[in-house]
């Protein structure tokens, strides 16, 4: 699959998560298996482009390419002016943001908001893409099914961003009002994709190898858009792929595996953020690995007072070691059956 002039290693990417996919989260992924990965969303205001935050996002030292950075805004001239600004600093691939349903977002008209005035849509991205052209730089764009159950306009708004040269749609299966409560859908997907030349990626509830091949039947996506289900087993890219071509699955991750992985996770995170942000930040993908694990609840209060990287590192290592006597490999999440049944029980409400 191409993206402009840039190939992918695969058709699995990793969703673009504010206060998630940084850089060494983005790199994890690649490493595990993501064939593309999209940096969390950089402001189009140019008085937050110096802050510490805009700063770390726009970090791209020693990430393999494509670099891809999201942007978010309601300007279209800010938002292409935001656009050069990420490019001088290493984007290869500009993404737009009209998918964020975050109320902080949207209530500046930013994110999914933008859905409602299919206008302003129109030129915001009719904007990028002819300020990007001139660098031949691809823009892409991701959003909902729409901002609410009556006001579902993607395959409208997919057949205008088409028009004026967006390279790539996201859509992810649910409306904005929905935030991430009930079951993605995937007719719209499924529309956007008959309606358009250009590739289309479905996000929403892809939780497991079974759930992501149901998807690709159900939309005829030319790939998958992985958010949330990545966030405590970024190996979940290696599996799907491994799934999607052989028809079996792989062995769960040793315990071992993971513990290395996540201390190296845990490393790279310190070098962005320092000692103090990095230890803090750091705790949520913590719980998120050892979510399902046995002692997980204990052990996420003893970690919330650590206060220092020696001593999280060392509460990490310490909690596979034990983890390790008892098992060898890390549980399965979630069962396959379950996970398909949900698909179809989604597919019989619609």
């Amino acid at each position: 699959m191409f993206i402009g002039q840039f190939a992918l290693a695969n058709s699995l990417f990793v969703a673009p998560m504010a206060g998630v996919t940084d850089r060494p989260f983005r790199q994890l992924c690649k490493r595990l298996g993501a064939g593309y990965a999209v940096s969390e969303m950089v402001t189009s205001r140019p008085d937050l482009w110096d802050s510490l935050k805009t700063s770390r996002r726009a970090n791209h030292e020693g990430e393999p390419g494509p670099i891809a950075v999201q942007i978010a805004g309601t300007e279209a001239q800010m938002m292409a002016d935001a656009a050069l600004y990420n490019i001088d600093r290493g984007a290869q691939i500009i993404d737009i943001n009209m998918g964020c349903p975050a109320k902080k977002v949207c209530n500046k008209w930013a994110g999914s908001a933008l859905m409602q005035d299919e206008d302003l849509a129109t030129s915001i991205a009719q904007a990028v893409v002819e300020a990007c052209a001139p660098r031949n730089v691809p823009v892409t764009l991701k959003m909902r099914t729409g901002w609410c159950q009556t006001h579902k306009n993607a395959l409208t708004l997919a057949r205008r961003f088409e028009d004026v040269g967006i390279q790539m749609l996201t859509v992810h299966g649910r409306t904005r009002e929905q935030g991430y409560k009930g079951y993605a859908e995937y007719d719209t997907v499924a529309s956007v994709k008959a309606a358009v030349r250009i590739p289309v990626v479905a996000n929403g509830d892809i939780t497991s190898p079974e759930k992501a091949q149901e998807v690709l039947r159900l939309t005829g996506a030319d790939a998958l858009m992985i958010g949330r289900a990545a966030q405590g087993q970024p190996w979940i890219f290696r599996e799907i792929a491994h799934f999607l071509e052989h028809g079996t699955h792989l062995a769960p991750p040793l315990v071992s595996e993971v513990k290395r992985l996540l201390v190296e996770h845990l490393y790279d995170h310190y070098s962005l953020y320092g000692e103090f942000i990095g230890v803090r930040s750091a705790r949520k993908h913590i719980a998120w690995y050892v979510h399902t694990l046995p002692g997980a609840q204990a052990f996420r209060a003893h970690m919330n007072t650590l206060q220092d990287s020696t001593a999280q590192v060392q509460a990490v290592e310490d909690f596979f070691d034990e983890l390790n006597q008892t098992m060898d490999r890390i549980p399965a999440r979630a069962s396959a059956a379950t996970d398909v049944q949900g698909t179809q029980s989604m597919e019989l409400a619609l």
